[in-house]
């Protein structure tokens, strides 16, 4: 019996071993395929093992490859130098082709230029790139925004939440007054494409070329900087498709400090002013909610050796914070590339179109819902407001109730945008290329507006009054290049020509008639307005164009990775000048040296010391200015009736010619640590002359009182660092921490007088701008004048309450009199500095982003505070709660400014630091059998605090005042209120 249980024992073992072994080779498999790069083809050579094993495979002379793997678990790991590692889970598949990616060091990275790249340790002028990861995150609805506060020297401003509002961008401080003020962008090549109709999911970088020299290659409009964007391509492979949503949750960050119906009573009583009508409203309620807004993109992107391809779908629909206004945007992206003729040949094409439905609502409506009475009620059912359909309203000057503004009336408009590019490139040797493209670009903008019949104010003293705009741009850009690269001696040459020819067109009409029957139609039946009947409906019309021709070269080259010269030209005329100045050269010349190489410093992964010099220009923003031109100008009696008159609306000036820039730029490049620590410097100084500007000329001898002019100087310059710090970088926790900070030194109107047709022009000092109704049209804002810095705000200077409540304004010229000339600088609205500080975790599959930006040193004119901080005003209006400073410190008497005095009393300080964005993100594991590629959910946040001293809605820089650049620093009442959002979103890849 023992020995047959012994017996029974060891062959049930004996079954279960071999039932192991069998499950064993049961799960063992042989997976084969091929390796292969995005830009080389297959890959010879490659390693491929099994993860915690020696077990493995080599990829042969075609890339394929094949290895019997233990089980679906089992992970592959891709190794070959040049290349990431890349790591796939086997799961069920029996073939795998896998696609590795260049390990690119940090100074081989490729950077964009004019018409080219290079790599980032060959750069000799000063050239930011940010790279797609690397943009803010959250709802961003405009390119602009995805690299605010990441680059130094381009600060990007928007204040307030209004969803239909662009940025403004100024790169270095201030470079002209009276022509173009915002960096040039180039779109995949396409030079003054509309970054409009680019959705930000479809980036892939942006290049800012910040100097001169990097500019000059674009000549007439390199002045103020250029924005290279470079969106996504096809890459060959396996087809992708990508889908990325959003839902945000927008609301308002700051009211104005108003007061509520308490402290408004208390005050009514304490002056006797004001009429309580009994009601408790809150009128930032009535006229802001919670904004919803989405965002979807896919994608679909693959290709193989000869075909790549991405295509993409985005759709954007949001509120605004105000009532009745939002947003629906569609925008479609295709770009293809087909090689041919033995990879000799290539083929590129690129088509983008969007178009955007708006709804702008009224501005003016934020003004009113700060300052309308508390005890007023929105609506009321007295026969008294069933003129204005319900609508409470007090007959005041400049006084409406804001919430019948934007239910009343109508403010909308649609944009359509479409460009074409095509590019063919021929290599005709090795080393020789020649390319020709073209691209055509069109924008057409619709706009609508209706003022209610009932709609107090206008839309009631016009019976209903409609106005309808159509305006449309267009170009066409015709480029060819010749690029040679080869090596000589050890030295890499590389040769470009170019040349270039861009015509523009633009034209539209406007109308506007009032008087209707009825408001059914709002703005699409002006033929029934009785004012054309009358004579008092108004028409426009205009059509213009103008053309940019050039021709352009450059050189580049790198003497043993250590020695770097780029030299370059354009010679460029415009329609635009006169006669004898339609043509203009813009040269510019860069060296570096890395001193890591040439002096061996171990410690130096690099440190390149580089110099520029370029030469720029700018061009009017209107044409036919070097030419008299006649417009209307009255009637005059002839054979029994009256002819229209005409008569100049405009100066001749032959000799109107080019703005140029001469800017110098010194910088550093380093990197230390094995890259981990790494950066740049940069002081620049830039001088630009002969400004466009029109000035106020003599009548007689000239035709007209203005004249497009070339005269003046102005000098700025600054200090710029970009340092990155690669903190951790372990197998499960990363940080990363990027600081990008600004110093502005200088930014002065050197000058701005000279000579025309033997008239001495002396500019000296003018008082710019005007407060404004009600009371203060003639208080000026700002004092311009030569030797002096830009934006300087100009107002009286306050001293204290007085025991009566007056104002006691300091008596600047001590001659006993507090008037006009008593006025003096009390701040400037530009910055002295700015600064980003990004810092980026990731743990495990969790990633972190947080990002901060501070505007240092500007101050802003509260002209809120400037109208209504007076409280014997309240007999009209609502008004800011009143401050410790609007009494006398010992009688405790109100402050009596009722005459309306600007004073530094409401120029303020308006520096801040912000919580720009923070997202956190989870990255979930795919297994192999997975239909996804990668899942990633997030939560982020936009705009989430501010830490500042400014008692208004939003401290951010005002660069203009209408345009006029020369007035910055106005905190106008009809702001929108800034906004804070919370977006909610998911990453999948298929």
């Amino acid at each position: 019996m023992r020995n047959s249980a012994w017996w029974k024992s060891g062959f049930l073992s004996l079954i279960l071993f071999g039932f192991a072994i069998s499950l064993t080779f049961a799960q063992e498999r042989t997976v084969t395929g091929t390796v292969s790069s995005e830009t080389e083809g297959t890959i010879p050579g490659v390693n491929i093992v099994i993860q915690g094993t020696t077990q493995g495979a080599v990829s042969d002379v075609d890339g394929n490859y094949s290895i019997t793997v233990p089980g679906p678990d089992a992970v592959l790991l891709f190794t070959s130098i040049g290349y990431s590692t890349q790591s796939i889970t086997v799961g069920n598949q029996t073939s795998i082709d896998v696609i590795l990616v260049e390990d690119i060091t940090q100074l081989d990275e490729i950077v964009v230029i004019g018409y080219g790249t290079q790599k980032k340790k060959e750069v000799t002028s000063a050239i930011a790139n940010v790279k797609s990861e690397e943009f803010n995150k959250g709802m961003v609805n405009n390119p602009a925004q995805l690299v605010q506060g990441k680059v130094a020297g381009l600060s990007i401003s928007k204040p307030g939440g209004n969803p239909n509002q662009g940025f403004t961008m100024r790169l270095r401080g201030m470079s002209t007054i009276g022509a173009n003020t915002q960096p040039l962008v180039v779109i995949d090549g396409v030079v003054g494409g509309s970054l409009d109709n680019v959705d930000p999911n479809d980036i892939e970088s942006m290049d800012v070329l910040k100097d001169g020299s990097a500019a000059a290659i674009y000549g007439t409009r390199g002045s103020s900087g250029v924005i290279i964007v470079t969106t996504k391509k096809g890459r060959k492979g396996t087809a992708h498709i990508d889908y990325n949503g959003m839902v945000t949750m927008e609301s308002v960050g700051k009211y104005p400090n108003v007061m509520d119906v308490d402290q408004w009573k208390a005050m009514s009583a304490e002056t006797g002013e004001g009429t309580n009508f009994g009601s408790q409203t809150n009128w930032f309620e009535e006229t802001t909610n919670t904004a919803i807004q989405q965002a979807h993109n896919l994608s679909m992107s693959g290709g193989t050796d000869k075909t790549t391809y991405m295509a993409s779908f985005n759709f954007r629909d949001g509120d605004g914070v105000a009532l009745n206004t939002g947003y629906t945007q569609v925008n479609g992206r295709l770009n293809l590339r087909q090689k041919a003729i033995n990879d000799r040949l290539t083929i590129d094409m690129n088509i983008g179109a969007t178009q955007r439905e708006s709804q702008y609502g009224f501005d003016e409506a934020f003004r009113y819902a700060s300052i309308y009475n508390p005890t007023a009620p929105v609506r009321s059912e007295d026969a008294q407001y069933q003129q204005y359909d319900g609508y409470f309203q007090q007959v005041l000057y400049d006084y409406y109730n804001p919430v019948a503004m934007m239910e009343q009336n109508v403010n909308e408009g649609k944009d359509q945008r479409v460009n074409v590019a095509l590019k063919g490139a021929f290599e005709i040797i090795d080393g020789l290329k020649i390319d020709a493209f073209y691209s055509v670009q069109n924008q057409n903008f619709a706009r609508g507006m209706y003022r209610d019949k009932n709609s107090y104010g206008t839309g009631m003293d016009r019976n209903g009054l409609a106005e309808r705009r159509y305006d449309e741009n267009s170009f066409q850009l015709f480029e060819s290049t010749i690029n040679y690269l080869t090596n000589i001696s050890g030295a890499s040459l590389q040769v470009l020509g170019g040349y270039s020819h861009q015509s523009f067109n633009y034209e539209g009409f406007s109308a506007e008639g009032g008087d209707f029957i009825t408001d059914a139609f709002t703005y699409n039946n002006l033929g029934a307005a009785k004012d054309f009947n009358e004579g008092l409906g108004d028409v426009s019309s205009y059509k213009n164009s103008n053309k940019l021709i050039a021709f352009f070269g450059r050189v580049n080259l790198n003497v043993t990775d250590s020695w770097f010269l780029t030299a370059s030209a354009r010679y460029e005329g415009s329609s635009r000048f006169g006669e004898g100045n339609k043509w203009g050269l813009f040269p510019a010349i860069g060296a570096g040296v890395d001193l890591a190489n040439v002096l061996n410093i171990a410690s130096m992964d690099n440190l390149k010391l580089r110099v520029s010099y370029g030469i720029t220009g700018n061009q009017p923003s209107n044409s036919y200015q070097s030419l008299m031109r006649l417009g209307p100008s009255g009637n005059f009696y002839y054979n029994g009736e009256f002819i229209p008159g005409y008569a100049p609306v405009s100066n001749a000036n032959p000799d109107l010619g080019w703005e140029k820039k001469g800017e110098f730029d010194i910088g550093v490049d380093f990197s230390l640590l094995n890259g981990e620590l790494f950066g740049s410097f940069d002081y620049y100084t830039r001088i630009t002359t002969d400004l466009l500007f029109t000035y106020e000329v003599p009548v007689p001898p000239n035709l007209y009182s203005t004249a497009q002019l070339n005269l003046g100087e102005i000098n700025n310059s600054g200090l710029e660092l970009t340092l990155t710090w690669k903190a951790v970088q372990t197998s499960d926790f990363s940080w990363s921490t990027t600081i990008t900070p600004t110093y502005y030194l200088k930014n002065e109107l050197v000058s701005l007088s000279g000579v025309y047709n033997g008239a001495e022009l002396t500019y000296g000092v003018r008082d710019l701008g005007a407060m404004g109704a009600p009371g203060q049209s003639g208080v000026p804002l700002v004092r311009a004048e030569e030797g002096q810095p830009i934006g300087q705000l100009w107002a009286h200077t306050f001293v204290e309450v007085g025991p009566d409540g007056d104002l006691i304004l300091r008596d600047t010229n001590e001659d006993g009199t507090v008037d006009e000339l008593d006025r003096s600088v009390v701040g400037n609205g530009l910055p002295d500095a700015e600064f980003g500080w990004g810092n980026m975790f990731s743990y495990k599959n969790l990633d972190l982003n947080i990002f901060f930006r501070g505007v240092l040193g500007h101050d802003l004119n509260n002209t809120y505070r400037a109208f209504y901080e007076v409280p014997q005003m309240i007999g009209s209006y609502n008004l800011p709660v009143t401050a410790d400073d609007m009494r006398n410190a010992e009688t405790g008497t109100l402050l009596n400014n009722s005459s309306g005095v600007l004073s530094s009393l409401h120029i303020e300080d308006a520096s801040f630091v912000s919580l720009d964005n923070i997202s956190l993100g989870y990255n979930f594991d795919m297994s192999g059998n997975s239909a996804f590629r990668n899942i990633r959910i997030f939560v982020a946040g936009n705009n989430l605090f501010y830490i500042t001293k400014y008692k208004g809605v939003d401290p951010s820089p005002r660069y203009d005042d209408g345009g006029n650049v020369l007035i910055p620093g106005i905190d106008r009442r009809n702001t929108w209120f800034r906004t804070r959002s919370v977006s909610l979103g998911v990453n999948l890849g298929f």
